[in-house]
């Protein structure tokens, strides 16, 4: 059987890209695990022995795969943003934005008596957080 030399040389495997630590080598090849793409790590290990420390033994975690998949991996590396279904999206009922934050009503703030109550007894009777839109301030 001859193998043809375009043929082999997809098949190589390559070194697609080196991290400081090993977490942040897992997240990406779990990314590209979930994408179809086959990669595995080196180093890692040796970097969770002595995190920090890969930059005195100059021991990074290597992100390897063949080479036919390197650029399907920066294709799919190069989306930043997951695209959400609307129905999980939330969205303000006043305005129908999604710039939604959630933190403690805005009542707590505008009465000083409200706001003292809280700062001492907070722990004891702590208020529940809300939604709030940051572009109408309707809180939900």
């Amino acid at each position: 059987m001859i193998i043809d030399e375009t043929q082999q040389k997809d098949n190589d495997i390559v070194v697609f890209r080196t991290f400081r630590d090993a977490i942040t080598a897992n997240i990406v090849k779990s990314k590209l695990d979930a994408f179809g793409i086959p990669c595995f790590l080196t180093e890692e290990n040796l970097s969770n022995l002595y995190p920090g420390a890969s930059a005195l033994m100059n021991s990074q975690v290597r992100l390897h795969l063949f080479q036919h998949d390197v650029e399907s991996a920066r294709q799919v590396l190069s989306e930043s943003n997951l695209v959400l279904q609307d129905e999980t999206v939330l969205h303000c009922p006043a305005c129908h934005s999604t710039n939604i934050e959630r933190d403690f009503p805005r009542r707590l703030s505008q009465n000083t008596l409200s706001a003292l109550r809280y700062i001492f007894f907070g722990i004891f009777s702590p208020e529940k957080k809300v939604y709030r839109c940051a572009n109408c301030d309707f809180e939900f």
